[in-house]
């Protein structure tokens, strides 16, 4: 169901702190949304509440791994003690790794799925039944990527992670077809965000620098800044649009995806060698 007036709705973003979280949040609040804001950062959600209140438009916030169900739980008793059920609720939270799969330790698997996939999970498990119960126009957004498209050189994990979330999102679609909550999957393509900037966690080892740096660069060139992002999102929530693909390369792989996949793995293939992870 499409919300064209989001004046006053409730709308929780997950990974609000930065990048494509934050972006979404300063563009709900720019239409007078109340915003509930959920990160790791409590540094990084002071500054982003700041931003929302400047705008006008009400905040609250809470620090709360995603992937921590418990957690996850307690909030959402907390948020509907002090408002109810939400009108929008945005998992927006994700991580990523860098690194070949044979070279990708099983703890990145359960990290990068634990937050990636886990914590779509959560949220939605959380929230959704008393959206679903307290009726009305509402919609689910979740954040997956291009990625979730199509394969990865070097990310199998959150490849494998982002394309759960597209399948998820789907399923979700089709089970609340009779309702009034509909769902929207994101599948941005190459966004410049912080996700790029890599700690020793969400990097290989057999990884170089070298190629770490060549990523960045290539990012901070060619990507898109997250605000496009985040109003591609507001955008889908107003419509009541199913999918959104927002950026480069992310409706080319979507169209080339449903014509050959093996003509997109070519062009894939042929793209990771001139950037030299092949």
């Amino acid at each position: 169901m499409a919300l064209p007036n989001l004046a006053g709705k409730r709308v929780l973003v997950t990974g609000a702190s930065s990048g494509i979280g934050l972006e979404t949040t300063l563009a709900f609040a720019r239409r007078g949304a109340s915003l509930l804001l959920v990160d790791v950062n409590a540094a990084g959600l002071d500054t982003a509440a700041q931003a929302v209140r400047a705008l006008g438009a009400e905040c609250r916030t809470w620090v709360v791994d995603v992937a921590d169900e418990a957690a996850m739980t307690a909030l959402a008793d907390e948020v509907h003690a002090l408002g109810g059920p939400l009108d929008v609720l945005v998992n927006n939270a994700g991580i990523g790794y860098i690194g070949p799969f044979v070279a990708t330790p099983s703890e990145a698997w359960h990290r990068v799925f634990g937050v990636n996939v886990m914590g779509v999970v959560h949220g939605c498990a959380a929230f959704l039944p008393r959206m679903l119960q307290a009726g009305g126009p509402r919609h689910v957004v979740n954040v997956a990527s291009a990625a979730g498209l199509a394969p990865v050189c070097n990310m199998s994990v959150y490849a494998a992670s982002k394309h759960a979330v597209v399948g998820l999102s789907d399923s979700l679609a089709m089970e609340l077809a009779t309702s009034q909550v509909s769902v929207s999957v994101v599948c941005p393509g190459i966004i410049n965000t912080p996700i790029t900037h890599v700690s020793e966690r969400s990097v290989s080892k057999a990884v170089s620098a070298e190629q770490i740096a060549r990523l960045q660069k290539f990012y901070r060139e060619k990507g898109a800044p997250p605000r496009l992002v985040g109003e591609a999102i507001v955008d889908a929530v107003r419509s009541g649009r199913g999918i959104v693909l927002v950026g480069p390369i992310a409706r080319l792989i979507y169209n080339l995806r449903r014509l050959s996949r093996g003509l997109l793995l070519k062009v894939l293939i042929a793209d990771s060698k001139k950037t030299g992870w092949i």
